[in-house]
Order: structure tokens, then sequence, then C-alpha cells
């Protein structure tokens, strides 16, 4: 695994190198089911990145904002992105919203009249972005979502059944995954219609892998029934 690891890493200095241009990337994989990149990816990405003065461009719109039990899933390798991609919570499901942050050194070299959005800076938008920001805050949604997305992850590695490939997840960004062979007798799409039919919504990821992302004010009994009802259908499979 290691020797992976550092062949993936080569490889991807080599591709920055010969790119000389920004790359961009999510702190936690979220189409391709949950993917958490290990400790010290994030890190080292962000390396490679400065020693070839490339800028690194982090896509947090769906893992950014409390998600992942941090304000942003990059924070976990306690790196700054050169470029930072923020929506879906930003708009505290109003209206849509979304934003690109970056320093001055970035942002400034954009000249006036290079680039323009025909919504871009709308002032109800902006209030809405700013108060929901606050709301996470100052209602501990953060915190919330780091302690009860722990609680989750390890009530849903209890769950023993031959055919769960894995049980991942940071905050309440959580994923299900199972086996390859398994979707013979149940699909992730399946699985989610009867999670639905009894009462709780879920999303499907490829044939595989089932994600939960409760809301990040979701309490302690609303989590517990989630996680019966999660249990009675991988039961009643």
């Amino acid at each position: 695994i290691k020797r992976g690891i550092e062949n993936f890493f080569f490889q991807a200095e080599d591709g920055i190198r010969d790119a000389q241009e920004s790359r961009g990337l999510g702190d936690v994989y979220k189409r391709q089911g949950v993917i958490i990149p290990q400790d010290g990816y994030m890190r080292k990405v962000k390396d490679i990145c400065a020693k070839y003065n490339v800028l690194l461009i982090a896509d947090e719109i769906q893992s950014g904002l409390g998600r992942t039990g941090k304000m942003l899933a990059c924070e976990y390798d306690g790196i700054k992105p050169d470029i930072l991609l923020l929506g879906k919570a930003l708009s505290g499901g109003f209206l849509p919203v979304s934003a690109t942050l970056a320093n001055d050194n970035v942002m400034l070299n954009i000249k006036p009249g290079e680039h323009g959005s025909t919504y871009g800076g709308n002032p109800l938008a902006m209030v809405v972005a700013k108060r929901a920001v606050e709301v996470l805050i100052e209602e501990k949604m953060i915190e919330n979502s780091a302690r009860l997305g722990q609680v989750m992850l390890d009530a849903l590695k209890t769950f023993k059944y031959d055919f769960i490939k894995d049980v991942r997840g940071r905050g309440l960004f959580i994923a299900l995954e199972m086996k390859e062979e398994a979707k013979n007798k149940i699909t992730a799409w399946d699985f989610c219609i009867k999670l639905k039919e009894r009462g709780l919504l879920a999303k499907p990821t490829h044939e595989t892998t089932i994600r939960f992302t409760p809301p990040l004010n979701v309490t302690d009994s609303q989590l517990n029934e989630s996680l019966d009802i999660i249990k009675k259908t991988l039961a009643s499979i």
C-alpha cells in the first residue's frame, strides 16, 4: 500500500509539473462514494503544487460548511487552498448561492472588465449566505456533525452482514458500501427505495454504495430512529 501511494504521488507530481497551471480536487470524493483521503494526502498535494507554483483549488461545495465535522474538510490536513469553492449549504436551503474564495494575490489577477457574472454579488444572496454561516456557528451545527457523525459511523460498523464491504465517513458524511456480488441480490438504488418506504431518505452512488448525509441539526433521537430503520432494512435483505 505504501509503495502504491508513493507511486501515485510521483505520477501526480509529474502531471502537475507538466501542466504548470491550476489543479482542482475534492477533500472527500463525493460521487465516488465518500472516499476519504489518507491522512496527509492533501498536505502532500499542497506541497507539490507549491513546489511547481501551481494553484490548488479545493472543491468543498459538498464537503464544506460543517458536513465533515469541521468548517472545511481540508482542515483535517491543516492546509489552506489557493482557491476555495463553496455552495449548497451556503444558501441555508433558501436560495441558490455559491462562492469562489481566494486571497488578493490570486483574485486581483482578474482586472476590471475581464470577468462578469449576471447574478454575481446579488445583495439578497449575500445576506442569506452570511446568515447561513453565522447560524452554523451559533447553533454549533459543526460540533453536532462531528459528534453525531461519529455515533452514526460507530453504530453502522456494528452491523455485521456478509454483503457489507465497508463503512466510512467523516462527520455527517457517511457511506455504506456493499460487496460487488451483492448487487445481484439488491442494488444501492433498491436499498434506498426500501429505506424510503420505512421513512428514511438516502442517496445511492453507483450500484453498491449508499450515502447518508443527515441534516447538520439532526438530534440524537432522530439519528437513533434512522439507525433503527437502516438496521431493519439490512436485516430484511
